[in-house]
């Protein structure tokens, strides 16, 4: 079974007021209200591609009608499928979203942990790039800040930077541990230096306290700024086995991009039109100035 990669390009989606205030409609109201209460409609609007991204995943792979299953949230606020007393087995499913920069982004996968990251490579707003760098330096190993610092221009440094930073953030996400996790205990070996658009990569190796891992990961770029890295790991015994009894890993998926018409495609709503919920949204401001100015 194939898994899923899906990418939503929030940054140039202007909704309609049709377009909104069905989607306030296809979604829980608690989810609803807690996108109402985001000050920037850049926030909204990735905050709500996220909660259509995986009903819709749930109705396509997992069987479900698009009102027939509740969402839940875990301590860490990481949204699931709670397991039914009937229906579809979705026992062996496993997703993760990720929004940042222009795009959400939606990885799932059968029978096995998956975490995404995506990050738009940008200057940082109020200090230089080696300031910026020397804030962060805990995050990275001394192999790592070689490879960020030795990649060229300081773009290119930034570059190296945000694609080490999916890489160790799709992990993170992935084995559910959040923040109290030390990054340093991490290590990526990058493969190779350069990356095209339109192709996934599936060489660099992760090395966690000093040992490899056989853990995937999957990197691409969704444009030419925004890097996107996928954590796989080990698929679990239950899953289909190919010739000889071992597994066969599929071939790396790029992510599909979708438009709003494929977010809703199989959504029915859950709940009466709020016309002020649109009102709302127009009163606010796209993004804060720094970020406006950037883009």
């Amino acid at each position: 079974m194939d898994g899923v990669r899906w990418a939503f390009r929030c940054g140039s989606w202007v909704p309609t007021r049709s377009e909104w205030t069905l989607a306030a409609r296809c979604i829980q109201p608690e989810e609803k209200d807690r996108i109402g209460q985001f000050v920037f409609n850049k926030d909204a609007k990735s905050a709500m591609a996220g909660r259509l991204l995986i009903r819709k995943l749930v109705c396509e792979k997992m069987g479900f009608a698009w009102d027939g299953f509740r969402l839940e949230r875990t301590a860490r606020g990481k949204p699931y499928l709670p397991r039914p007393s009937s229906g579809p087995s979705i026992t062996h499913w496993n997703f993760n979203l990720s929004h940042q920069g222009d795009y959400a982004v939606l990885a799932a996968e059968p029978g096995r942990q998956v975490g995404v990251d995506v990050m738009k490579t940008s200057r940082p707003g109020s200090s230089s790039v080696q300031e910026f760098f020397r804030i962060m330096n805990r995050q990275f190993t001394d192999l790592e800040w070689t490879n960020i610092r030795t990649a060229g221009s300081d773009w290119d440094q930034l570059d190296m930077f945000y694609r080490h930073w999916t890489l160790k953030e799709s992990f993170i996400k992935a084995i559910g541990t959040g923040l109290g996790f030390d990054l340093q205990r991490v290590e990526f070996h990058i493969s190779p230096s350069q990356m095209r658009e339109g192709q996934v990569y599936r060489q660099t190796r992760m090395h966690l306290d000093d040992e490899e891992e056989d853990w995937i990961f999957e990197e691409s770029l969704l444009d030419k700024d925004h890097h996107v890295a996928v954590a796989l790991g080990k698929p679990d015994i239950s899953m289909s086995k190919g010739d000889g009894g071992t597994f066969r890993e599929a071939p790396p998926l790029l992510f599909t991009p979708l438009s709003f018409s494929d977010l809703v495609s199989r959504a029915t709503p859950l709940t009466e039109e709020d016309s002020a919920y649109w009102e709302r949204f127009q009163s606010k401001k796209e993004a804060p100035s720094r970020q406006s100015e950037q883009q």
